[in-house]
């Protein structure tokens, strides 16, 4: 049982949903990413998803794409990732991290050496928007072979004839993407999730959190109310990127978990 299943089990048992908060490694700088990431939990995180900065983050929108240049701009690797997600393991060892990014830069890094080392630095799940089931030898089947789990995306798109491949080999959750676009680019809305969560809910035991689209506390308890819980990046992303103290960032994350922790 990795921790995000040891997660879930403990949100069930005490009734709750699930609130997943996104942040970009190394925005704006190392220092300030990572006093951010862990003050996450305290604001009322439950899984932390750490984006892994990129050249060319395709499925992202504006906000998260200005995120990962700042980060690499100001130095940031994968090498400096996973040294942040093990400093985070210092103090805290049992909220889950999700590395979520491209597989290019782990491909470069070689997938055995890159898997021993997100496992010793405390990550516990892959979210990799780039590998198709198809590719599931590339990375999935090892990353579960390590001990990771290996989240895939749903859309709006994948129809019941494609649904069950994408589920194949997933584990730890489902991420269901609440739109058709990329991440900041429209709201989400419960009445259209709704149908969607049920459909997929009946071809997989998982638990489903919906992303994309979701940036009010009231709007994170609306989607949360429809499925197992959600997901909130961009709009955190955002305050971030105003220059906000990362106390007023925190204050909004847990405005944001509350949100979904009512649902």
């Amino acid at each position: 049982m990795t921790r995000i299943d040891a997660k879930f089990a403990a949100l069930k048992a005490d009734g709750k949903k699930a609130f997943v908060a996104y942040v970009m490694a190394g925005d704006p700088d190392y220092a300030t990413s990572l006093e951010l990431i862990k003050g996450l939990p305290g604001a009322g995180v439950d899984i932390i998803e750490m984006g892994l900065p990129f050249t060319d983050p395709m499925a992202d929108g504006e906000t998260i794409q200005l995120a990962g240049q700042r980060a690499l701009e100001a130095g940031q690797t994968l090498q400096k990732t996973l040294d942040m997600a093990a400093e985070f393991r210092k103090t805290d060892d049992t909220t889950p991290i999700v590395m979520m990014g491209y597989y290019n830069p782990i491909f470069n890094r070689g997938v055995d050496r890159f898997l021993v080392d997100a496992k010793a630095a405390g990550i516990d799940g892959l979210i990799v928007v780039d590998l198709p089931p198809e590719e599931d030898d590339e990375l999935c089947i090892p990353a579960q072979k390590a001990g990771l789990n290996f989240i895939r995306l749903a859309t709006p798109t994948t129809d019941d004839k494609r649904l069950p491949k994408v589920l194949q080999n997933t584990s730890g959750f489902v991420y269901y993407v609440s739109i058709t676009g990329i991440t900041g680019s429209a709201e989400a809305n419960a009445a259209d999730v709704a149908p969607e969560v049920t459909r997929i809910k009946a071809q997989t035991d998982l638990p489903l959190i919906v992303g994309f689209g979701i940036k009010t506390p009231e709007a994170a308890q609306s989607i949360a109310s429809v499925a197992d819980g959600c997901v909130v990046g961009s709009a955190i992303v955002a305050e971030l990127a105003k220059g906000r103290p990362v106390a007023d960032v925190l204050a909004f994350v847990r405005s944001l978990a509350d949100g979904a922790h009512r649902a």
